[in-house]
């Protein structure tokens, strides 16, 4: 994988503690022992490297059983990313008491797991899943509608606008989803994870100032 291995091998599960060996695994249990072994590949092999076949072996099943759940590698990766990715996302809003640190660390929050990935993954999939799902990672892995981000977004300003910061009324929705926008285009035209630096530059330099201009 790139120079993200070290931050997925350390979200690695404890699963094979409870190992199911010598027993016959069935529904939950099998396919938890799947997406484990799917993870672990993920983790030592990469994307590219990873197969079927090598995830069957080390889930000790066989690859009819994987391709019964999963019907490609794309879709048992983006099982991977739900299971062990997705609860990296921030469940929360950030709400610092500043503006400006509120959009930062909201970034920070959605970028850091698109790291953990890596960006060999991120664009493999993407490419894997076709050009009508060329999406951020966080839609394509089931947050449900990409306007959750949005409203997020709404709701800094919100802050914001109750500590006498701005004034929501004027700023338009496309000024509001644009940290979103380029933080998703930096995903999508670049190899390299969305680093802090992008991030400051996103917000100090772009997002700040327009605030600033409609104010």
């Amino acid at each position: 994988m790139d120079n993200n291995d070290h931050h997925l091998q350390s979200y690695q599960s404890e699963s094979d503690k409870n190992s199911c060996k010598g027993t016959r695994r069935r529904g939950k249990v099998l396919e938890d022992a799947i997406l484990e072994a799917a993870w672990k590949e993920l983790c030592d092999v990469g994307y590219n490297h990873l197969t079927i076949e090598g995830v069957a072996a080390r889930a000790k099943t066989n690859k009819a059983v994987v391709y019964r759940r999963w019907a490609n590698k794309p879709a048992l990766i983006l099982s991977v990313l739900r299971k062990f990715v997705l609860p990296l996302y921030p469940k929360e809003v950030p709400n610092t008491g500043d503006l400006r640190n509120d959009v930062f660390f909201f970034l920070h929050g959605i970028a850091k797991p698109l790291q953990i990935i890596g960006a060999e993954t991120i664009h493999r999939l993407m490419v894997d899943l076709g050009k009508d799902k060329l999406f951020s990672i966080p839609q394509i892995m089931n947050l449900k509608k990409e306007d959750k981000l949005t409203a997020a977004m709404i709701t800094i300003l919100k802050n914001a606008e109750m500590r006498g910061e701005v004034k929501l009324e004027k700023i338009s929705l496309r000024i509001i989803s644009l940290p979103l926008d380029l933080l998703r285009y930096e995903l999508l035209t670049t190899h390299e994870p969305v680093s802090d630096k992008i991030i400051h530059e996103i917000v100090d330099d772009i997002f700040m100032p327009l605030i600033r201009h409609n104010q």
